[in-house]
């Protein structure tokens, strides 16, 4: 018997058989008789079906009746659900929603076929039945599984259960075979001869095949696909998240509502009411958060082992690469539909102009067009949102790891990188990585996208396809070789940006110093210098790429008239259908060869930041196991250093350190003493592990506080620092504050130790902000304290008192280094160790050390010989015990707290007071159109925008006149020559070529012009800005301004500002050409823009508020990591990376909300704007083909389609363009808050001071009033005193009296509220501020160094020679130190002057003085730093240098002011004492009291 027989019999019983043939050969008959006959085939499902049902039935009824048995026994385990978990949540995944939605597909399908079955069995023959119940049971099977299935979701169910995937299996096996049979047929019977029935059987059986594997694949993995999260695991997992704020909607939406984006709408609603504020903005789903993205990333790093060359890329890839699959996936279904359009014009034109067109075709023509249209709104906007959303997720996991690496840093690899750089791997790098997930499919899309567009042509004009292959590869080669040299400018854009924000960010962190030596201009100069090298690069970048634009623009209409021109020369017939739609799909085709260049720049850049990344993330780190490290530990020793070698460079191996031997018992105080660079500090740090340990070994024997020589305080409260993340003990946190002296100065402020400090501790003084970070220290509690250098900012009573009860008692029974100058503590310590040029010279007790001699004895002579000047006065110390008491000399510091408080001072009523740093200032609702004409006007007025129009309107005319040119001469009715028609398009061409090219040169030029004028705007503004202005605003504020904004207003703003041009015009021809041949459908318009306007509103409101508050959280996040690195040696001392890595994960996740949210947003308008359109195109479609032909003819149907198939993409295009650059001006509007800042006074005022004034240096102070702004108390309160040309003044007063205030308005940094100053006999009120400023000279209490050379810190400006420059660091005792330097005066200072210590700073601010020999100079604590020998040293070199300038000096040191000529005692803002030190000494003073108190101190 035949195959066919078998395959094709409807029979249920065996056909005859050949009798004589072998068992074997009849068992295989049989099998192929079961197996692959359609009815047996039956047979076997449905027998399978009933066994998996009846399975089902005796277990759903075991479970019932085990429910009614146990009824009675309420607590049995039998009633309450297997799965159930109260305390859990549930997570469906993708592959859980796939296997419903198929088996749902699979239940529908199969019921309809099994109804239609049934309806046909007319003569209810033996094989109609048989394929009716099999359907009915197959039926069945399917809904009870989706049953299931759904009882899974309710129960949590993570794995399916068995006897579902047995059933799965055994299923796939026959689903094979089905298949299989049906592909033998097709085969052996052939497709023409088999019964309808069997037919549609077979179709279904191959696509059931598919389906049968994929649920195989499931059975055998058996996870279900929903994850169970338990809540106490989450809440563990996931500290930070916010109670008070709700998850948004995304996490637990459907299917439906994620494909229309309907869980926007509750947000979308609140915006659309009333301003959106930070806390209606729903935090970031789970899986999207921070601390999720930077364990996924640590998890898939590569280890050692592999040897990445490029660990960043290969994370990211590992981490994404199902997002990117996925995007991927969304991008190809895109590109499927995406030709459907064009290939129904010839269809239209054809219908239109045939006689016997049926409705019912024109119908289906058009429901063909509107799902094609539809899905390919919905791909679109899906990749977007899918692609933007994986782009958040990179930048979060950059954001979070690069913090982390930072907070890894070794010492040099801190500095090699800088602060700079490292907010910009932040900023700019992390972004560039997300924008490159929007153009990364483009680039392996695009050949397939280009192989369909030439295929298709092909089939409509033949070889003519070779043109425009030829004309499409010349385009591609002339933007990939114009693509490969942007590359570079991209990066030296990078460079010269880092170089501009690492100075934009030492100006605005040492602003005060810059102001006091009137050096603005050159540092503004300097970052101008960056800036047009920076701008320079940008212009060559944006001229590129507007050529690029201009021949991508005119490409397909090149390519076109090259295609028509082969067309007519080889004789290929051209009607309007087939020119309309080659030109559709020319236009098409303009997508990827527009984008691909884009995206090739977006991967160079990309590349860039991966390698900027690469060498970051694999910087070298400090070595954790430098220092061994234990706890509880026995034994008595707690800090051990054997043959240690250190440096503090990981590479060169270059020795900073060297200590053979240091033994530190428990318990054990020990000073560590030396001159300025003898290596104190190194010494602390290679027990802290900072330093990079050559050799030797390190033990540390308990737990370690360090309070660094330069203050770190972190921007919040007072208590917040002391407690840094410890929970409050009252008796001990109340024990901290008055050990640290802190009682008297938090009685002093309005708000005690809620007050908030600024940035760097602003409104605390020197003093204040040493004692707050003691504080912390000793509130940690730890075995260890390492103390550098805390006396150098507090006066001698304050010292004296935290000695005794601090060091002394607090901490007497823990280990204490001290590094100090001060050696009249020293004999209460149990160790001394000398240093000097980074060694260990001498070791013992006080007075070993003092017999011995050597180094010590001489530090010990110097400040004897200081003391005895003090000494001296103690015969009257008698008489003065009776003498008025300050009203507690609590501190005689650099700044008062209440002096800078009193700035920002509220009435007393106002509880607000605490807050220095107010929130940012963001405008509400609509981008003023005052900020448009602002930007539009900048550089060339209104003429500019005049000429843009005229230029985009030309552009416009000149395209659609080549589109009506085509209507014309391809109608059936024309009579125009190949010639002429080819020839008069190919005019057309031309012009619009120049046109394109001219106006997209005109766009850069004018683009750039704008934000150039913007930069030096922002930048003066800054520079003017008055001293409060600085005090008052975080550096992050500033930098977020000059980066991100100054970046929009550079490339970004210019190109959308042109493509909405563009798309405006675009719409407007669409709409015309549609209207012109369809006037029905100008009815529609007034709906269509109606529900434009109403929807961009709605979305405008949200999106708007939502950008603003997106730039005002990211600024948080870079201020954070920049305060970080500040203090990174405490955060690592006291253990609490752990801490700061959740707080920035905390502002990241804050930061990524209103990004994730923001896209839902844009993402929601686009699908709505574009289902508009597709709607308008089918409806407009409808009454063009509908029509009668006299009316419509068939070639402009085809100009109306080409046209209109771009209409739904466009529309949503506009509009977002639109709202794109709302959303970007909200950029300009930051930049003109920053640029209409106050001003201070002018710098240069001509002929008000002389060329050689103060020429005596006499001072006058007349009733002198300062108050910081009105309605706040006064500072200085009737202030009159003269100071004599040449004399010495020392000034002394407790906290808030107002020291530091006179030096201020001295220098106008404050301006006099009543009273005048005269010098010389000019009152300094009428005179520049740079004119005033730079006549004076000032030594401050911080010493500040710019990153640069010795040369250029000593003489920024350049007036002065080699010789003169050398010679004053030879008088500030830095000549020896400087020439030992290989560069010699071109020896690097790096950022901060981190790679000098604090005492050479100290004296190379000297330097500064000595060169300028200004006639007036202000000491504030100029010395503080130092020790007492050089500090001896540095006062008679003052005393010989200065001996006939005027010297005003602020000073802790007794003897400092005893040489004074007078000393000014200011008490609460009033002049009290003014006078000889000898005659105060005489008399009861408050000036004696001080003395005694400095003689005692050592008592």
């Amino acid at each position: 018997m035949s195959t066919s027989s078998w395959l094709t019999s409807p029979s249920c019983t065996l056909l005859p058989v050949d009798s004589s043939s072998s068992t074997p050969e009849l068992i295989i008959q049989w099998l192929r008789f079961i197996l692959l006959s359609p009815c047996p085939q039956r047979l076997l499902v449905s027998a399978l079906d009933s066994l998996f049902l009846l399975f089902l039935l005796a277990f759903a009824a075991q479970k019932l009746y085990s429910r009614f048995y146990s009824r009675a026994n309420t607590s049995s385990s039998i009633t309450k659900p297997l799965l159930q978990d109260k305390d859990s949540d549930y997570r469906i995944t993708f592959w859980f929603k796939l296997a419903f939605l198929v088996t749902t597909l699979l239940a529908i399908s199969y019921t309809v076929l099994g109804i239609l079955a049934f309806t046909q069995t007319n003569k209810l023959s033996s094989w109609k039945q048989i394929e009716a119940l099999f359907r009915l049971f197959q039926a069945i099977t399917n809904i009870v599984i989706v049953i299931l299935m759904v009882h899974e979701k309710k129960f949590k169910s993570s794995k399916h259960p068995l006897s579902l995937r047995i059933y799965w299996i055994a299923n796939f096996v026959i689903a094979t075979l089905f298949a299989a049979s049906a592909i033998v047929r097709l085969i052996t019977v052939g497709e023409e001869k088999l019964e309808l029935s069997l037919k549609i059987d077979d179709i279904f059986s191959l696509v059931n095949l598919p389906l049968s594997v994929f649920f195989f694949v499931i059975s055998v993995k058996g996870s279900s696909g929903i994850h169970v999260i338990r809540i106490s695991d989450v809440v563990a997992t996931y500290r930070s998240i916010s109670t008070d704020r709700t998850l948004s909607p995304y996490a637990c939406s459907s299917f439906l509502s994620k494909t229309g984006w309907f869980w926007m709408n509750p947000l979308l609603n609140k915006g659309y009411k009333t301003p959106l504020k930070l806390e209606d903005v729903p935090s970031l789903p789970l899986d999207f958060r921070a601390e999720k993205m930077s364990e996924l990333f640590q998890s898939n790093w590569p280890k050692p082992e592999e040897n990445s060359k490029h660990p960043v890329g290969v994370t990211l890839f590992r981490c994404f690469w199902k997002q990117i699959a996925f995007t991927g996936f969304i991008a190809v279904i895109r590109l499927c539909v995406m030709y459907v359009g064009p290939l129904l014009i010839q269809s239209f034109v054809d219908f239109t102009s045939r006689k016997d067109s049926t409705t019912s075709e024109g119908i289906v023509l058009i429901c063909v067009l509107f799902a094609a249209k539809s899905v390919e709104v919905l791909s679109v906007h899906q990749f977007n949102f899918h692609s933007q959303k994986l782009g958040m997720l990179i930048r979060s996991s950059i954001i979070t790891s690069v913090y982390k690496k930072g907070l890894r840093l070794s010492s040099s690899s801190r500095q090699a990188h800088g602060t700079g750089q490292i907010v910009n791997h932040m900023a700019v790098d992390a972004q560039q990585l997300s924008d490159l997930m929007m153009q990364f499919h483009p680039i392996w899309l695009m050949p397939l996208q280009v192989g369909a567009a030439l295929a298709l042509m092909y089939s409509y004009v033949g070889l003519s396809v070779l043109a425009a292959v030829f004309g499409t590869s010349i385009v591609f080669l002339f933007t990939l070789y114009r693509t490969k040299s942007s590359n570079s400018f991209q990066f030296k854009i990078m460079t010269s940006r880092d170089s501009r924000m690492k100075a934009t960010n030492e100006l605005l962190n040492n602003m005060r110093v810059i102001k006091f030596q009137a050096w603005e201009e050159y540092f503004g100069n300097k970052i101008q210098q960056f800036r047009e090298a920076e701008h320079g690069w940008i212009a060559k970048f944006l001229y590129y790429f507007a050529v690029n634009i201009g021949v991508l623009g005119t490409a397909p209409l090149a390519v076109t008239v090259l295609t028509f021109g082969t067309s007519t020369l080889i004789g290929i017939p051209l009607n309007a259908g087939t020119v309309f739609t080659i030109t559709s799909i020319i236009k098409i085709l303009q997508e990827p060869v527009r984008t691909f260049p884009q995206a090739l720049i977006m991967i160079s850049q990309a590349t860039i930041s991966l390698g900027r990344l690469d060498e970051f993330m694999v910087s070298k780190e400090m070595d954790e196991n430098a220092v061994q490290r234990e706890e509880n530990c026995d034994g008595d020793v707690a800090v051990e250093i054997k043959d240690g070698k250190f440096s503090w460079d990981d590479k060169d191996e270059n020795e900073a350190l060297t200590v053979e031997e240091l033994v530190i018992k428990k318990g054990d105080r020990a000073a560590i003493v030396g001159t300025v660079g003898s290596g104190k500090s190194s010494l602390l740090a290679s027990v802290l592990g900072e330093m990079f340990k050559i050799s030797g070994k390190v033990r540390v024997c308990g737990t370690t506080a360090y309070v660094a020589q330069t203050s770190w305080i972190q921007n919040a409260t007072i208590k917040e620092n002391i407690l840094f993340g410890l929970p409050m003990n009252l008796e001990k946190y109340r024990e901290t504050l008055r050990v640290c002296c802190l009682e008297k100065d938090l009685e002093m402020m309005e708000d005690g130790d809620e007050t908030e400090i600024g940035e760097r501790g602003i409104n605390l003084s020197g003093g204040q902000k040493q004692r707050v970070q003691l504080a912390r220290a000793v509130y940690h509690d730890t075995d260890i304290y390492l103390l550098d250098d805390v006396f150098s900012a507090v006066d001698a009573e304050t010292g004296s008192f935290i000695f005794k009860e601090c060091i002394m008692g607090a901490l007497k029974d823990k280990t204490v280094l001290l590094v100090t100058h001060q050696v009249d503590f020293l004999h209460n310590v149990d160790s001394i160790m000398v240093m000097r040029e980074g060694r260990v010279v001498q070791s013992g007790k006080y007075d070993e050390l003092l017999k011995a001699g050597l180094d010590f004895g001489a530090l010990v002579a110097a400040h004897e010989s200081s003391m005895e000047i003090a000494e001296t006065s103690d015969k009257t110390s008698d008489e003065s015990a009776q003498s008025p008491k300050l009203a507690r000399i609590a501190s005689k510091e650099k700044e008062s707290a209440l002096e800078k408080q009193s700035s920002l001072d509220k009435p007393k009523s106002d509880k607000t007071a605490a807050k220095l740093i107010e929130d940012e200032e963001r405008e509400t609702g609509r981008v003023n159109l005052k900020v448009y004409k602002h930007y539009f006007t900048e550089a060339f007025g209104w003429w500019g925008i005049a000429l843009m129009v005229a230029m985009s309107v030309a552009w416009m005319l000149s395209f659609l006149a080549g589109d009506y040119w085509l209507a014309i001469a391809t109608a059936d009715d024309s009579g125009i020559p190949s010639f002429t028609f080819i020839t008069v398009y190919a005019v057309i061409a031309v012009v619009a070529c120049i046109v394109v090219m001219v106006r997209a040169l005109l766009f850069t030029y004018w683009g750039l012009k704008t934000s150039q004028s913007f930069f030096i705007g922002l930048l003066q503004s800054i520079l003017h800005a008055p001293m409060s202005f600085f005090d008052t605003t975080p550096s992050g504020r500033i930098l977020s301004r000059v980066s991100t904004d100054i970046l929009w207003v550079d490339i970004s703003i210019p190109m959308l500002v042109n493509f909405v041009m563009v798309a405006y015009l675009s719409l407007f021809s669409i709409l015309i050409v549609t209207c012109q041949n369809s006037w029905e459908t100008v009815f529609l318009l007034i709906p269509l823009f109606w529900l434009n306007n109403w929807y961009r509103k709605f979305y405008l409101a949200t999106s708007r508020e939502l950008t603003r508050l997106d730039s005002i959280t990211k600024a948080p996040v870079i201020h954070h990591f920049s305060e970080t690195i500040s203090g990174v040696m405490t955060i690592r001392c006291l253990r609490k990376q752990n801490a700061f890595s959740q707080e920035n994960i905390d502002r990241v996740n804050a930061s990524l909300r209103m990004d994730f949210h923001n896209n839902g947003a844009n993402e929601w308008l686009g699908f709505r704007l574009d289902y508009m359109g597709v709607v308008f195109l089918c409806i407009a479609t409808l009454f063009m083909i509908f029509l009668p032909s006299a009316i419509v003819k068939p070639e402009y149907v085809g100009l109306s389609l080409s046209y209109g198939l771009s209409l739904s993409g466009l529309l949503s295009f506009t509009i977002t363009m639109t709202c794109s650059v709302e959303n970007k001006m909200v950029s300009v509007e930051r930049i003109k808050q920053f640029t209409n800042l106050p001003s201070e006074a002018p710098w240069k005022i001509a002929d008000k001071s002389p060329q050689n004034w103060p020429s005596h240096g006499t001072i006058e102070l007349h009733n002198l009033e300062v108050r910081y702004r009105p309605n706040t108390p006064l500072v200085l309160k009737g202030v009159s005193l003269t100071i004599e040309g040449g004399e010495k003044v020392g000034v002394v007063g407790r906290t808030g009296s107002g020291k530091s205030t006179l030096i201020q308005v001295l220098f106008r940094l404050i301006e006099p509220s009543a009273g005048k100053i005269i010098i010389d006999g000019i009152n300094i009120s009428n005179v520049g501020l740079h004119d005033l400023r730079s006549r004076f000279g000032i030594i401050p209490q911080e010493p500040v160094l710019f990153q640069g050379t010795v040369r250029t810190n000593i003489d920024p400006l350049g007036l002065y020679s080699e010789e003169e420059i050398w010679k004053s660091l030879e008088r500030c005792q830095l000549k020896e130190v400087v020439a030992a330097k290989p560069e010699k005066l071109d020896a690097l200072v790096v950022d901060g002057g981190d790679n000098w210590s604090v005492g050479q700073r100290q004296l190379l601010c000297l330097g500064r003085i000595m060169l300028k020999r200004s006639k007036i100079l202000f000491m504030d604590e100029a010395t503080a730093s130092v020790d007492s020998q050089t500090d001896a040293v540095i006062q008679k070199i003052i005393r010989e240098d200065f001996a006939d300038r005027t010297i005003i000096s602020i000073a802790h040191r007794i003897p400092t002011v005893m040489d004074c000529d007078r000393v000014l005692v200011i008490d609460a803002g009033f002049a009290k004492e003014y006078d000889k030190p000898s005659r105060l000494l005489e008399r009861p003073s408050l000036f004696a009291a001080l003395v005694k108190e400095y003689s005692n101190r050592s008592a």
